[in-house]
């Protein structure tokens, strides 16, 4: 588990702090008639923001450089 987390520490820490965007969104825009699809329900905008921010922190991710394969000339 460990292993996991230091691997996917920033996906998790932006899935933190989107959640907390998407409900603070929610809190103080929101949307009044409840037509919204995303921002009429506190859970909706919540989880939203979870995978934004998830996504978003993600691609500031170093990549390993043994899972990183450089591309080859294979002429024969």
């Amino acid at each position: 588990m460990k292993k996991w987390f230091s691997k996917n520490k920033l996906y998790v820490i932006g899935g933190f702090v989107g959640a907390i965007a998407g409900f603070a969104y929610w809190n103080f825009v929101g949307c009044s008639s409840g037509t919204c699809m995303i921002s009429s329900k506190p859970i909706n905008s919540t989880l939203y923001g979870a995978a934004i921010g998830s996504l978003t922190f993600g691609m500031f991710q170093k990549k390993d450089k043994s899972s990183v394969s450089s591309p080859q000339n294979n002429t024969q």
